[in-house]
């Protein structure tokens, strides 16, 4: 029997401030170095870049892209994707977060030579301080 591939991780929060802001902070390099980590992104579709992991440079590549509401990329080499959802709500924005193809539970991931099971725990709750700390950048 084929074994379950991993749920996406998925967290949304009501981030109270405009959605041309949070767009502003999630979509350009410094935005997205103030509250995720260091890179060198640019919002267009097909472009590569590189975050800047505790692992090391993570090879990434801009997958779909609809400003204000919708910005995707492809994560490091494991088949990662990351998707951020952005929702007006008048002077308030909803912001979710996607990271998802993860595979099968027991599934080496290569640079953490850890399971899968374990990454994605870990991510789950490193993405849980990683949002609180954009709502702090764009809420400051």
């Amino acid at each position: 029997m084929e074994m379950e591939t991993l749920q996406d991780i998925k967290q949304t929060v009501i981030l109270n401030a405009p959605i041309e802001k949070v767009w502003k902070t999630v979509s350009t390099a410094e935005g997205i170095e103030a509250w995720f980590m260091p890179n060198d992104f640019k919002a267009e579709v097909g472009y590569e870049f590189h975050i800047q992991s505790p692992f090391g440079p993570s090879p990434c590549k801009v997958t779909e892209l609809d400003e204000p509401n919708r910005l995707s990329f492809k994560w490091d080499t494991d088949g990662w994707f990351v998707s951020f959802i952005l929702k007006d709500l008048g002077g308030k924005t909803e912001f979710t977060l996607i990271h998802g193809g993860w595979k099968q539970p027991d599934e080496l991931v290569e640079k953490a030579k850890q399971d899968s099971a374990v990454i994605r725990e870990r991510m789950s709750h490193g993405w849980t301080g990683i949002l609180e700390k954009l709502g702090k950048v764009v809420e400051g």
